[in-house]
């Protein structure tokens, strides 16, 4: 049998001394042609997407992808043509070592390397007559090159996506079923809806409308879903979402329909529709038989179970199933899941069987999915914080374990941050509390620059600040949302029951871990803090509400007002003005007893801001934050009031003209907005317009308060 000569590299030689290598044995070419074949074999039935240009598409030339063998036998030799005889140290040439062999090997290596690409070419054309066979082969062919050149949109410009789009829809029209069960034609339908206009969207809509449910079980055909209902308008919901009816309890456990289902549930279905398909959680015969026309459609089971008491055990079962079998499945971030989970814990009695194995179901995720993804959500929130009121010491603590590391995405969620409003309120360990929250939340002293960052960015968030200021201002309607002041409502009508510390007590002790690191959060950042209005309001709580040492943030924020002017500037506006106000007076104003509630111990800022202001009094007592000076006069147990009453009386003329003048923010001649027309408004516009605060203090100077 005729040898096949080694692979080597054209430059190497063999050296004196040196073993030749036993060369290879020589393999089949029909097994390179057989992978070759494998090869289109596989990805035949993963048809690629064309493209309309030869750089993007890649044309095949036809030559085929040889193998080691192929390579290996076709390589002509090219060494130096000189070989080492180890036996008669003589020295041979190449030509002569490989003898007769050298021919036959050739005549080998192309034979196999003709046969490859002869299979190449054969399975090539192969593949191209199974696709042209194929139903609607040129129209898919077609489209396809149109949406390569659609999707490009940058460099497309808008008249020739507007030729392109014409002739897109004069192919898919009447036959969008054709194309939207494959990955690479769905696409197609999805460019088409993105550019189509309303008319041509619901087209496509009405020609779907029968297969929506097949749709969402499809791999690739699901989004197509989203991305009409995206761009649709009503009438494209209403024809989509009923399609959904009767399905829910078989969709929302499909790996590839829940998704969609859920997305629609949570972002697209009216309350009618959503309640429609949640009801069918309740039971087959809800999934079956359609509430009547008349009456509204209701998802609350309460009132379900209310006007049918007998159908309790078989609803309530079979909303457990489902429930169970989803989150043993670990699919638990459904809205609808959410949802129908707070409705099967409101109808569960405390402390019953069936409660029990609730919580067990809580805990019983292990990694805590459940949990995490239930606080992230308006029902899933709410549920959270039922669990914790209801639970015991033990119940909690396993709870609040679960949020390890996700505090700070809590605090910064729509609904998260109500989980921790919650724990405030009802976990009677405010070491667990302070070393569970606090620590991640705010961080400990001395806090780092990028710790001080981080705060600073909690502080001025919509979300992020309450978790921070709860514990100093209690139910202040200026901090909490009404969402949140109604729950935690329903939350203390619970703890009553179920926590054993007094609540006044329990907020003290969270005060007493939360105040060092916002009080050293004050003291250098306080020109951060007072330029925005959350800021000021964190001032003013924490520095009413703070135990230990406050002197230096004090000294910090009233350091403010001899600075210099773009500093001086950052206090006129009106959060500032109020913040002022509220520390010169010492507390906050109660409403409802039309006082002072003065901070325990006494704050006694009025000291340390009229130091700082005491020089430039008079432009204070004019300026937009007059007020300030009038809390000065007010305030309680300020010491320097006939100090500063005679200050401002040696400067009683110029407080008069500003009186009557008013400042740049009171407009003066006009009354609300209003240009002064006539005696009477003109007697309207002197008593509003002009400086508020320096007419009060023009009036007490004078004896008239």
């Amino acid at each position: 049998m005729a040898s096949s000569k080694r692979k080597e590299n054209p430059d190497s030689k063999l050296h004196a001394g040196s073993t030749p290598k036993k060369p290879k044995k020589e393999e089949k070419p029909a097994k390179s042609s057989n992978r070759v074949q494998d090869l289109e074999t596989a990805t035949d039935s993963d048809p690629v997407v064309e493209s309309d240009t030869t750089s993007q598409s890649g044309d095949d030339d036809g030559a085929s992808w040889p193998s080691d063998e192929e390579t290996e036998e076709g390589e002509v030799w090219q060494g130096d043509g000189v070989a080492e005889d180890n036996n008669d140290g003589g020295v041979k040439s190449a030509a002569e070592t490989a003898g007769a062999s050298q021919p036959a090997s050739k005549a080998a290596s192309t034979n196999g390397a003709n046969s490859s690409r002869e299979a190449h070419a054969k399975q090539k054309v192969e593949k191209q007559e199974r696709k042209a066979a194929k139903p609607n082969a040129d129209s898919i062919a077609r489209s396809k090159k149109l949406w390569e050149r659609l999707r490009r949109k940058s460099h497309v410009p808008k008249e020739e996506r507007k030729v392109l789009v014409m002739e897109l829809f004069d192919i898919i029209t009447g036959r969008v079923k054709e194309f939207v069960f494959k990955h690479d034609s769905v696409r197609v339908i999805q460019t088409a809806l993105k550019y189509a206009n309303i008319d041509q969207r619901k087209m496509i809509a009405r020609e779907l409308k029968g297969e929506y449910k097949t749709l969402a079980e499809s791999k690739y055909a699901k989004f197509l879903i989203g991305k009409m209902l995206v761009h649709g308008d009503e009438e494209t919901r209403d024809l989509v979402v009923p399609e959904f009816y009767g399905h829910v309890r078989r969709m929302i456990k499909h790996s590839e329909a829940s998704w969609i289902l859920d997305d629609i549930y949570r972002g697209i279905a009216t309350p009618s529709q959503k309640a429609t398909l949640l009801r069918e959680w309740y039971g087959v015969e809800f999934a079956l038989f359609k509430s009547s026309e008349d009456s509204p459609v209701s998802a609350d089971l309460n009132k379900i179970l209310e006007d049918h008491p007998e159908k309790r055990t078989p609803i309530m079962r079979s909303l457990h199933d489902l429930v169970n079998l989803l989150v043993q499945k670990k699919t638990t971030g459904f809205t609808m899941l959410h949802d129908a989970m707070l409705q099967q814990f409101l109808n569960l009695a405390p402390g019953s069987e069936e409660a029990t194995d609730f919580f067990e179901l809580l805990k019983g995720d292990e990694e805590g999915d459940l949990l995490k993804n239930l606080a992230f959500t308006k029902s899933g929130s709410r549920l959270v914080c039922l669990a914790l009121a209801y639970g015991n010491a033990k119940d909690r603590k396993q709870i609040l374990r679960t949020y390890k590391e996700t505090i700070k995405t809590l605090a910064y969620d729509t609904y998260g941050h109500q989980v921790l409003l919650t724990v405030y309120d009802v976990i009677d360990d405010t070491v667990l509390v302070a070393k569970s929250v606090f620590t991640e939340l705010v961080g400990k002293e001395p806090l780092s620059d990028s710790q001080q960052q981080d705060l600073l960015q909690a502080v001025n968030h919509l979300n992020a600040r309450v978790t921070l200021l709860y514990p100093f201002c209690g139910r202040a309607k200026a901090v909490l949302p009404n969402e949140d002041l109604k729950l935690l409502d329903e939350i203390h009508r619970i703890r009553s029951t179920t926590s054993k510390k007094d609540p006044e007590v329990r907020r003290k002790e969270l005060v007493a871990s939360l105040s060092p690191p916002l009080l050293s959060l004050i003291a250098p950042k306080a020109k951060e803090l007072v330029s925005t209005s959350f800021g000021c309001q964190l001032i003013a709580e924490v520095l009413l509400g703070a135990a230990g040492e406050r002197e230096l943030a004090m000294i910090a924020v009233a350091a403010l007002a001899k600075v210099d002017d773009e500093t001086k500037s950052l206090l006129e506006s009106p959060a500032a003005g109020r913040m002022l106000k509220t520390l010169v007076l010492g507390g906050r104003f109660n409403p409802a007893t039309k006082s002072i509630d003065i901070a325990d111990p006494p704050l006694r800022f009025h000291d340390v801001f009229y130091s700082a202001i005491k020089d430039e009094i008079l432009d204070w007592a004019t300026g937009a934050n007059s007020f300030a000076v009038v809390g000065l006069l007010e305030a309680p147990g300020f010491p320097h009031v006939e100090e500063l009453k005679g200050k401002l009386s040696k400067g009683k003329s110029r407080l008069e003209l500003a009186e009557a003048a008013g400042s740049a923010d009171d407009g003066g001649g006009k009354v609300k907005g209003k240009k002064v027309k006539g005696a009477k408004a003109e007697k309207e516009a002197t008593a509003s317009s002009g400086n508020k605060g320096t007419q009060l203090l023009v009036r007490k100077l004078g004896g008239s308060d």
